[in-house]
């Protein structure tokens, strides 16, 4: 563990404009899963992001001619608040290249804090690769998000608070990693005085490259990420952090998307503040670690990064926290088309209260019921429900973990469509941006009849749309030959159950 790192971390000079925060309890957290737990609150700094410690630190230390020349860096909004508020503060010109799927809320921020967003390419490397250029071109000092000593030391300061906060031994720590900055930094300090504390790093399963560096004990860049948790998606962690992780990460673990919108809403239950995706992944991961070695009675602490989060992407956040925390189960069920059979199916489900119920004439013999039960206790809960159906002859299917019919099918469920022939299913997912919807109507053209379509706006950072789009057998391999250049990922749902169950 290099002693240089921790020395910059002890010489850090980050309170010019960022703040001690708090060492929040989390009760009802706690209650639920049987340890103490804690939140550092990194999302109460005035950038509402931890970033702006280590944006400062670097800032403060580079010469005086690297303070003339302007300084640009790449961000997809977090850092670049932090190096936007710093160049006010120092005095320093600032330009930060920002991907189109950036938040308007981080954005704006950015302008108020005088910086000058350039917004370039549809994700952070499109964006990384530009500020380079700039920086090549103009000669504007660049200053990394991550992968740099001083902004790795700037973030280790928060380790030095928590330990001046919570002076018992800390059995984990749990940490968002994104570039692996953060973690670095805090992992760093406290390894060096409490080296059997825990230092566990949480990735969205969508952007796994620290997991995948550690799993094949080299950095690798991912094919392709998924951008939920946008503070925390890169396709590469740093050179410098990826060395550093290996020496004080114990752990990577990985965290869904239903889970991570259910640990925006473990922390706004406990303290009524409401997180970006990013800044909930350690939430997230601390749930799922205690439940995978079933801890008990442990000091555990979680790292709330930030809280930068569109206001329009709470619905989506909201429709899935149920999911995430087994709280609700989402199920297809066919019951007899007479006369009382609605009610008989609401008597087999007993007192558990309904969440939604969709339906839909399809013949004289059955009808499919999609439905949406609230549960109490979980995975035995629904394990238990589905039981009591089947013991009554019901036909039921859980889609409580089918991306299909929780992104799309849970909102247009109308029936069978009659004399479609050759109709092939699709799932579909595009930049969030201007003319992509477009695009992708304009490739598909007249070539192939579309017979479903859905899309709906989440207010994330990229579209879904479902699709059925007719093909006949002979255009079976031209049709495959237009999906790999479309320029979309796709999944191909023309099996899935959900799909043949009401739609098909």
């Amino acid at each position: 563990m290099p002693d240089s790192l921790f020395e910059r971390i002890l010489k850090a000079r980050v309170y010019d404009v960022a703040k001690e925060t708090a060492l929040d309890p989390a009760p009802a957290l706690s209650r639920r899963f049987a340890n103490t737990i804690y939140f550092k609150r990194e999302d109460l700094q005035p950038v509402f992001s931890f970033k702006l410690r280590g944006a400062f630190n670097k800032m403060f230390h580079l010469s005086e001619q690297e303070k003339q020349n302007g300084v640009i860096a790449a961000s997809a909004g977090n850092h670049a608040q932090g190096i936007a508020l710093s160049g006010k503060k120092l005095g320093v010109k600032t330009r930060i290249v920002m991907p189109e799927i950036t938040p308007d809320i981080k954005i704006e921020a950015v302008k108020s804090f005088g910086g000058e967003p350039i917004i370039y390419g549809t994700s952070f490397d499109d964006a990384y690769a530009h500020a380079l250029e700039l920086s090549e071109t103009k000669g504007y000092t660049f200053i990394h998000p991550f992968d740099d000593l001083d902004v790795i030391a700037g973030q280790g300061t928060i380790a030095m608070e928590l330990l001046k906060q919570h002076q018992d031994p800390i059995d984990a720590i749990f940490i968002a990693v994104g570039g692996g900055g953060l973690a670095s930094g805090i992992g760093t300090y406290i390894k060096h005085l409490y080296p059997d504390t825990r230092i566990i790093g949480v990735e969205h399963d969508q952007a796994p490259s620290m997991y995948q560096a550690f799993k094949q004990n080299k950095r690798v860049t991912l094919d392709r990420i998924g951008t939920f948790a946008d503070g925390a998606a890169v396709k590469q962690v740093g050179q410098q952090t990826f060395e550093i992780a290996k020496k004080v990460l114990d752990d990577v673990i990985l965290v869904s998307t239903d889970e991570t919108c259910a640990a925006i809403k473990d922390m706004f239950e406990d303290t009524r503040t409401i997180l970006e995706p990013a800044g909930a992944l350690a939430i997230a991961g601390l749930k799922k670690y205690i439940e995978d070695q079933q801890l008990e009675n442990k000091q555990l602490i979680a790292i709330t990064s930030g809280a930068n989060i569109n206001f329009d992407r709470l619905r989506h956040v909201a429709e899935r926290a149920e999911l995430g925390e087994k709280r609700e189960a989402l199920l297809a069920v066919t019951i007899p088309e007479r006369p009382g059979s609605f009610r008989e199916f609401c008597h087999a489900i007993g007192n558990r209260q309904i969440t939604e119920f969709n339906y839909r004439y399809a013949d004289k013999k059955d009808a499919q019921v999609f439905a949406g039960v609230k549960l109490n206790n979980a995975m035995q809960e629904r394990d238990e429900l589905l039981q009591e159906l089947r013991n009554k002859h019901y036909a039921v299917t859980d889609l409580s973990d089918n991306e299909l019919a929780k992104v799309h099918l849970r909102f247009m469920v109308g029936g069978h469509a009659q004399g479609v022939e050759n109709e092939q299913l699709y799932r579909f997912r595009f930049p969030e941006s201007p003319g992509a919807l477009l695009h992708f109507l304009t490739r598909i053209g007249n070539r192939w009849n579309i017979s479903l379509f859905h899309y709906r706006n989440h207010g994330s950072d990229f579209g879904r749309v479902l699709a059925g789009i007719q093909v006949p057998a002979d255009e079976c391999e031209e049709f495959r030959t237009f999906l790999k250049n479309l320029g979309y990922e796709y999944w191909d749902e023309t099996d899935n159950p959900a799909y043949q169950r009401f739609l098909g």
